[in-house]
């Protein structure tokens, strides 16, 4: 195995806030240092990377620096150099966790309105954190998944309780194959979704067109006026589709939450993305990008959103097993 191998030093007339600066921020990077002056990484592109932007900070400071790629360390096999990986990201993982017990003890039994929001902002310091350490956690440490667990946990019994499913009429997903769907033109959030779903679940080769009208023949959604799918109740057109076309995914079902919450911002559903997905697509509409652009990044948006929830529910599913 390929490990990096960074060591530096600073003139005697360096004050301490440089070591201390450059202290703090191979801590961030999760490297480890099993003799003093020298500090490791696992030869992965994006630690070698990190590295030589240290590098080039410590020649900045007029410091000296030396990077190396190695195969191996003489008194330290890699089972030994991985189990000091896993050691430090475990004993984070502890901490934090030992902090979740006042989160959790807090959540039980009906929690007031006025203390849910202070209880999801803690619990979003906690993912934060949680992020941190596991970004890493080079060798999938013991711990990692049962935290992403817990933290899902203490998030459901703060959910607000839902409202009953609207009637919405099942349909077959055969039926809706070789269409034309319309939307409005520059879409946005819920149609971006709705497109997504349509070409990934009913018809990659579906034609969609942007448009304030549509022809009898045509499959319309998100429209103002009339159409297949829209708006039902507090159901965003996405969630109206999940729903009609009887879909079970717990994947799915998370991404409608957050388009609903994008779209209506109702408060009703809280994830760490919403906030960022919604600065992403806020983002494009101050772009002049065709409606055909905008379809583009929005699939390949929903694809990395919809891969990452289907990561962390196996995160959360490990973390139930253990």
């Amino acid at each position: 195995m390929n490990w990096l191998v960074f060591s530096y030093s600073f003139p005697s007339t360096q004050g301490s806030s440089a070591r201390v600066t450059l202290w703090r921020r191979l801590s961030r990077l999760g490297a480890i240092s099993p003799k003093s002056g020298v500090h490791i990484l696992p030869g992965r592109e994006d630690c070698l990377e990190s590295f030589q932007w240290l590098a080039r900070e410590v020649q900045q400071q007029k410091g000296e620096c030396l990077l190396m790629n190695v195969e191996s360390f003489e008194g330290l096999s890699d089972q030994e150099l991985m189990k000091l990986f896993k050691d430090k990201s475990v004993k984070e993982y502890l901490e934090l966790e030992e902090s979740l017990k006042q989160l959790e003890k807090a959540t039980r039994g009906k929690v007031p309105d006025e203390e849910r929001t202070k209880l999801h902002s803690e619990v979003e310091k906690h993912r934060r954190k949680h992020a941190e350490i596991a970004r890493c956690d080079f060798f999938d440490a013991p711990g990692g998944a049962r935290l992403t667990a817990r933290l899902a946990s203490i998030e459901r019994a703060l959910a607000v309780e839902k409202e009953a499913i609207p009637e919405i009429r099942k349909v077959r997903i055969k039926d809706f194959k070789n269409k034309v769907w319309v939307t409005r033109p520059r879409p946005h959030v819920d149609r971006l979704a709705c497109a997504w779903l349509i070409r990934r679940f009913i018809d990659e080769s579906a034609t969609i067109r942007y448009s304030k009208t549509f022809k009898e023949d045509e499959l319309a959604f998100d429209m103002k006026e009339g159409g297949a799918f829209g708006h039902v109740g507090n159901f965003c057109t996405f969630e109206t589709m999940l729903v009609a076309f009887d879909w079970d995914s717990s994947a799915l079902r998370t991404i409608s939450e957050i388009i609903h919450e994008i779209d209506l911002r109702d408060s009703r559903y809280l994830h760490p993305e919403t906030a960022g997905i919604d600065a992403i697509l806020s983002g494009w509409l101050l772009n002049d990008f065709s409606d055909a652009d905008l379809e583009a990044h929005g699939l390949a948006l929903f694809d990395g959103v919809y891969a990452d929830v289907l990561r962390k529910e196996k995160l959360e599913q490990q973390g139930k097993k253990r």
